[in-house]
């Protein structure tokens, strides 16, 4: 049995935040001659809900939209997919976007957001029932793009993390920093710890870890550039983590360091006091950079849902997290079949 999921009877796996449509311009300005704007529908979290759902694992998702026909539509399309709306709240506002030069990724100057007054940032504690949309759900899943939006959806992240830590819920984080967020007078180490001490498995790297929780990174760290330094760093980072936060069992970190010739991308886990660093992989060459977080992430969730062991969760996650890069979209495409092949 997984040292994290530990219910006898598996429920659904509930991913909550806002959906996005990205639009993806190109740098050259094109679209503008072209009249065409290709667009992706996104979310961090409804990332994470597109892959479980393809590798059959029982996925629902809560999201915020307005009642039009446009959100109607993409409900049908997230239906296709078996992702489960049935939580999705229809209130006030709009459907968020972000625009994003093509080839860029999320921490580059060309990412735009364009998600004030969405349905999602309207958001208020005491809006939504916890105890029916968390009825059937096992593992409850959240990243910290949700708090950093306003206090209100800070709020009610705090609100929906009570109930399910009542209910014993597993519950996951993926320490999204996001720097174009966090404009309402908070900072995140002002609001994650709070939000952190109800988590089961914190996801992120060593510099979010820093920035939301506080946990120092050693600030010399690049200076070397050496795997082995950020191997121990990661260590530590994790054993840190863990003390902070009893509630937590594991914790799990990503470094992929882009270069103008490649990139190169490996993982960690932490779990059982044992320590667990991934394959190392290596390319040239990249579709899209946009989702391979989240792909990581719900690799790591689909390992303990079906109780694997911590080489093989991390193993599974980090290919699926690297064959992200080759696909044209916010949420993956790959097939468990896909992503085994590519760890041969």
């Amino acid at each position: 049995m997984s040292a994290i999921f530990n219910t006898h009877q598996p429920g659904k796996i509930l991913s909550f935040g806002e959906l996005l449509l990205r639009i993806t311009p190109d740098a050259g300005g094109e679209w503008l001659h072209n009249n065409q704007l290709p667009f992706y529908v996104g979310g961090a979290e409804l990332n994470v809900a597109t892959a479980l759902a393809l590798w059959d694992l029982p996925s629902k998702y809560f999201t915020a939209l307005p009642d039009n026909g446009l959100s109607a539509q993409i409900i049908k399309d997230l239906q296709k997919k078996n992702i489960d709306t049935s939580p999705v709240f229809y209130g006030d506002g709009r459907l968020g976007l972000y625009f994003l030069t093509k080839g860029q990724d999320l921490k580059h100057d060309a990412l735009i957001y364009d998600r004030a007054g969405s349905a999602f940032s309207y958001l208020k504690p005491g809006m939504i029932d916890w105890d029916e949309v968390l009825k059937d759900v096992s593992w409850f899943h959240f990243s910290a793009i949700c708090p950093a939006i306003n206090q209100n959806v800070a709020d009610v992240c705090s609100e929906v993390l009570e109930a399910a830590s009542k209910k014993g819920i597993t519950i996951s984080v993926d320490l999204n920093y996001r720097s174009k967020l966090w404009k309402y007078g908070k900072m995140p180490l002002e609001v994650m710890p709070g939000l952190a001490k109800y988590c089961d498995l914190i996801m992120g790297n060593v510099w979010a870890a820093e920035t939301m929780l506080g946990i120092p990174v050693e600030p010399n760290i690049h200076e070397s550039g050496q795997k082995s330094i950020y191997l121990k760093e990661a260590l530590n980072s994790s054993e840190r983590i863990i003390e902070q936060y009893p509630k937590c069992k594991a914790v799990a970190n990503t470094f992929r360091f882009d270069s103008s010739a490649d990139i190169n991308y490996y993982t960690t886990l932490y779990t059982g006091d044992k320590f667990y660093s991934s394959k190392e992989y290596e390319t040239t060459e990249v579709t899209d950079k946009v989702g391979s977080g989240d792909c990581f992430m719900a690799g790591i969730i689909y390992g303990f849902y079906n109780n694997a062991n911590p080489v093989e969760i991390l193993e599974f996650a980090t290919a699926a997290a690297f064959e992200q890069l080759f696909v044209k979209s916010d949420a993956t495409d790959k097939s468990i079949t896909d992503i085994k092949n590519a760890m041969k």
